[in-house]
């Protein structure tokens, strides 16, 4: 079963045009309703669409860092840093994970990009 993701707010739409051409299945937090979620509502959000949060907010990753800490369940994150990640590797980085993975291997765990 392929990864199916969430983006939050602040990710380029680009990226979303990108993995959507390549028939990645991407709902956004703004498509959704949820782009004034605050961060931890919105990785609630994404786990209960049963969705890996894709991000680039150093705030998400440090509410996902303590989740793991605390055992406290989320449907994964991927994070890539903003000046760190085109967004052509970003679309194939992610593209890679959602074809080749399965959602438990992303199972509160973050995968940090670029590969």
């Amino acid at each position: 079963m392929p990864i199916r993701l969430y983006m939050d707010q602040h990710v380029p739409r680009a990226v979303t045009t990108g993995l959507r051409l390549r028939g990645v299945d991407v709902l956004t937090a703004f498509e959704d309703g949820a782009s004034q979620l605050d961060d931890v509502a919105l990785l609630d959000r994404a786990s209960e669409l049963g969705r890996v949060l894709f991000s680039q907010d150093d705030d998400l990753l440090a509410e996902a860092s303590k989740r793991q800490r605390l055992g406290r369940h989320f449907t994964g994150l991927i994070y890539a840093h903003q000046l760190r990640i085109s967004i052509g590797q970003c679309i194939s980085d992610i593209e890679l994970i959602a074809r080749a993975a399965e959602p438990s291997d992303l199972t509160d765990r973050v995968e940090f990009l670029p590969l």
